[in-house]
């Protein structure tokens, strides 16, 4: 619909605009041009009619036989019907006078006195206040003041010049009031176009993702803000193509890592109900590590749902840092040990407490250590380290393993990301290790971050805050 339409909505304000300024800028224009033109007549002949004024009174010692000769000395002044007639006496009160026959100007003496009268200044003989003879223009004869000029504040008739230079006024003014209009819907138009078309490209894109076709790329054409739209708009759509992608991986690998221990369970259980097998203690121990390995991937799962829906219950105390990456390399040194591996802690004296839950943060150091074991090859080292910083603490862990390629290295805190071999689960590992380190962290309002280089060995720093 038309009147639903950006588009239109976009040119129409742009006309809506232009004609209110235009009708504004008209109508002030309108409403002084009149006034202006008063002035610039008036102005145009005081000058001159003072001078004139000036050298009667001087030839004739007063301003005996003025309004006799007003006439003439209109005609010295040069403008005729452009400012001073002959007044007719009886027209003074009257408004509507001849085109050619108007009184602009009157003469009072230096007592104020009213010689010839004009518009508001209407009766011979009338004094003058002072406010009104300083509102005058005064005359002045050899340093003498002998008389005031008195102007009228307003035309009472225009003549034909003066009519047709307003009439022209007018027609200039709506000419530019049309042509105005004219340009501001041209401007909105392109402007509209220019500005809906990148609109319509992310409504399309967005109905596709809709529809289920969620990799959609718009063209990003300007850097305002409607570009940075057109970028938001890409990275999210790759951002939902990637985590709809990982989803799928994700059911896929769940439902392989339960259909393994599964088959296992189900085909002893079902050779011994038939007689095949003998339910021997060395079976029933099979068995039972395969249903614990059930019980981890299911107990792993649940945490992490319970992280993604912010239910997972913190306990935080103040730990030393030191105590608890001892404890941690404790727990771990025979394990490294029998691989080859040196485990160590390398932490300044005098670090400040921080407040963790000590259970999580033992399963955040398990999973990175354990992480860390399965990769680094005999003769390799594992550091533990903490760093106090301004506004929390970082730990890190860090090995001499095989490091991690740097186009998967971004990835390896996602769940089920088989992309590395970080990720590869073995034995009774479920292959969320770095998923709940993850979580896990981020439950507590800190970061996790890696750095790796193949062949070198891979570090893992995570963050805690100094309140949680």
């Amino acid at each position: 619909m038309i009147n639903k339409s950006l588009y239109w909505k976009i040119a129409l304000a742009f006309v809506l605009v232009a004609f209110i300024t235009a009708a504004m800028v008209a109508v002030l224009i309108r409403a002084t041009s009149a006034d202006r033109l008063t002035r610039l007549v008036l102005d145009q002949q005081r000058e001159n009619l003072q001078t004139i004024l000036a050298n009667y009174y001087q030839t004739n010692g007063s301003w005996d036989g003025l309004l006799i000769n007003w006439q003439e000395l209109a005609s010295e002044n040069g403008q005729g019907g452009m400012g001073m007639d002959t007044p007719d006496m009886g027209q003074w009160n009257g408004p509507h006078m001849g085109t050619e026959r108007r009184s602009l100007y009157g003469l009072a003496d230096a007592e104020g006195n009213v010689i010839v009268p004009v518009g508001e200044f209407d009766a011979i003989g009338r004094v003058l206040t002072i406010r009104e003879m300083r509102a005058g223009t005064a005359i002045t004869v050899d340093g003498k003041h002998v008389g005031v000029l008195l102007t009228t504040r307003n035309l009472p008739v225009y003549n034909a010049a003066e009519t047709l230079f307003l009439q022209r006024s007018n027609r200039a003014l709506i000419f530019a009031m049309f042509g105005a209009l004219l340009v501001a819907l041209l401007i909105g138009l392109v402007l509209a176009r220019n500005l809906t078309r990148p609109l319509r490209a992310l409504t399309v894109a967005a109905r596709s993702i809709a529809g289920g076709q969620l990799e959609q790329q718009v063209e990003v054409t300007s850097d305002d803000e409607i570009g940075e739209l057109s970028t938001a708009f890409n990275q999210m759509s790759r951002e939902v193509a990637r985590v709809n992608q990982q989803r799928r991986q994700m059911t896929a690998d769940i439902a392989h890592d339960l259909r393994t221990p599964l088959t296992v369970i189900s085909g002893y259980v079902e050779s011994m109900r038939d007689g095949v097998l003998q339910p021997t203690t060395q079976r029933l121990d099979l068995i039972f590590t395969e249903i614990g390995r059930l019980q981890r991937l299911v107990t792993d799962l649940r945490m992490l749902s319970q992280a993604d829906a912010g239910e997972l219950r913190l306990e935080p105390i103040a730990v030393d840092p030191i105590a608890i990456l001892d404890h941690t390399a404790e727990v771990f040194q025979h394990h490294a040990s029998q691989n080859g591996v040196t485990l160590r802690v390398e932490v300044e004296n005098g670090q400040p407490a921080v407040r963790v839950d000590e259970a999580r943060f033992m399963q955040v150091m398990d999973n990175l250590v354990s992480n860390a074991l399965r990769f680094t090859p005999q003769g390799g080292m594992i550091t533990l380290g903490a760093r106090q910083y301004k506004n929390g603490m970082e730990f890190s862990v860090s090995d001499t393993g095989s490091g991690i390629k740097p186009d998967e290295l971004p990835f390896i805190f996602d769940r089920f990301q088989r992309g590395d071999q970080s990720r590869h689960a073995d034995g009774n590992e479920s292959g969320l290790g770095l998923a709940i380190v993850k979580a896990l962290v981020e439950a507590h309002r800190g970061t996790v971050s890696a750095e790796s280089a193949v062949g070198h060995g891979t570090t893992i720093r995570v963050w805690f805050p100094n309140t949680i």
